[in-house]
Order: structure tokens, then sequence, then C-alpha cells
């Protein structure tokens, strides 16, 4: 019985998520799942996407394959991805699917994103951990430590910000960060702290702007009689609120709507919009594409 009880064992499946983009070229995703095949890989789910307009290939791959084939950065699985990357000039990772990443949120004062993502980590519907909360206002310490994460309240004023993101940044690499999160955070990051966390910050707006900035957006779109409400979510860069966009929300709205009922809608599809951006990044399924993003 001893010799079954291995076998079984030895044939124990793992799962893992390949991201592949590359130039397009004829026969990629045949050698993609070649390599898979070799390898005795069975695929959960594929997703490719060819760009005409930029001639790029992009290719999200979902698979299994036995705890024999593990795929560390010693094993010929993973080297064979290795050279076929370098073979087509291929930018590409591979982990473990369903690995959880370790998120610092930043807010302000409104907190309706902040206590969405916590929930959604708290009952397991966000592949994430959540590390850290940062806050310019003191306002939601007793909500995060409810939760056991530490809160750090980090004031910002035009004086104090190159020391305040500079903190920021030691908090970023003593808690390991996969992903900074600006949850309703109403601060403009600095050049430097934006290129710090290229590809790996992602922040949350209503969909008026650019046509309702500045203070009170909401009872501006009343006046103008909106018949839509929307939130996007996207990357940070170094053009304010123009990053590129990786998921967004929208209702309808009609003239029965005073400003509160819009600022309600609104923060409804905040919520979801910043949620479904955070889970589509760490489940790898975002690819940058210049000023775009490809989400497969």
């Amino acid at each position: 019985m001893a010799p079954a009880t291995q076998s079984a064992d030895s044939a124990a499946q793992q799962e893992y998520v390949l991201t592949f983009s590359c130039p397009q070229r004829a026969g990629i995703v045949h050698s993609l799942t070649g390599v898979l095949v070799r390898h005795g890989g069975d695929i959960v789910e594929l997703k490719q996407f060819d760009d005409a307009r930029t001639d790029h290939f992009f290719s999200r791959i979902h698979f299994s394959v036995t705890s024999t084939e593990a795929t560390d950065e010693e094993t010929p699985l993973h080297q064979d991805f290795a050279d076929l990357a370098a073979e087509l000039d291929a930018d590409w990772s591979l982990t473990p699917h369903g690995a959880r990443r370790r998120v610092m949120i930043m807010v302000s004062k409104a907190g309706h994103c902040l206590n969405d993502l916590l929930y959604r980590s708290r009952v397991g519907e966000l592949p994430i951990e959540i590390v850290a909360v940062v806050s310019n206002h003191p306002d939601h310490r007793e909500l995060v430590e409810w939760h056991g994460i530490p809160y750090f309240h980090i004031p910002v004023t035009k004086e104090t910000k190159p020391e305040a993101e500079a903190e920021l940044l030691r908090l970023v690499d003593r808690f390991d960060v996969d992903l900074v999160v600006l949850a309703r955070y109403m601060q403009i990051f600095s050049a430097e702290l934006t290129t710090a966390l290229a590809g790996r910050a992602i922040n949350i707006h209503h969909s008026f702007l650019p046509s309702f900035k500045g203070a009170k957006p909401y009872h501006q779109a009343y006046e103008r009689g909106v018949k839509t409400v929307g939130a996007t979510a996207h990357y940070v860069n170094d053009q304010l609120d123009e990053g590129p966009i990786i998921a967004q929300q929208v209702v309808q709205v009609d003239h029965t709507y005073e400003p509160k009922d819009l600022i309600a809608a609104g923060r409804d599809t905040e919520c979801k919009a910043l949620a479904n951006a955070v889970k589509w990044h760490c489940q790898n399924r975002v690819f940058l594409s210049g000023n775009r993003t490809v989400v497969l």
C-alpha cells in the first residue's frame, strides 16, 4: 500500500499563472502551449489579445502541473519559459495561482473605499493581505486596528511633503508591499514618488473629470442635470488622474436625484471599480500597453 500512497502524493497538482507579452509573430500560442505539453501541464484558462494597432501580443495562462514539475527558477519548465521569452523578446511572469499580494491602503477622510476593501479582504473575496493603512488624518484608526492591521497617521503639509513621502516609502519597504491602493487619498504624489511606485499604485476618482473639477463635483453635476454617475480606477502616473485605466463603473441617474443621492451613487461605483481593479491586478490580469491597459 505504501507505493500507491507515494504515487498519489507525487501526482499532486499545483496551479500557476503565466503572463506573457511580446511583439506579435506567428506561432506564439503554439510555442507557449508546447512548453506546457512537454511538461505535462493542463490548461485551466487561456486568454490572449493581439493588438493590431501596436502589433503586440498579450496572453495569460492559468495552468496546473504535478508537484514534480513545480515552477521555481531551478526547474526545466521555468527555464523553458525563460528561454522562450528571451527568443521572443517578451515580458513575462510566472506566479502561483491564488497567491495573496501584500497591499498598503492610503486614505484621507472618506472611508467608504477603505471599509469596502477591508471587508472584501476579510471574507476572502480579494487575493490580498492588507499589511498597513496610511492616512493623513487620524479618523479611521479604530476601524483599521479592529481588523488587526497597523495604522499610520502621516500628516502632510506643503512643507512636510518630502518627509511624508520618504516615510511612506520606508513603510513600503518595511512591509514588503506589492501594491499601494489610494482609496480616496486626497494628496497628489510627487514625480519622484510616482516613479518609485510605477505600475504598483492604483487610484480611484469620480467619473466627472475633467468636466467638473475642484470642490463639490457632485453639486456641479447636479446643476448640469447629469444622467450617469461613475468612477474610474487607474494606475498612478505623472499626469493627475490620467493614468492607464483598469476598471470603470457607471450607474444611471435622473432628475429626481439630489446632490446627496448623486454622492451616494458615486460612492457605490467607486467601491466596485476600485475592488475590481485591485482584484484584476492581483490576479495578474492587467497588462500595461503605453497609457492603456489590456485586461485578460
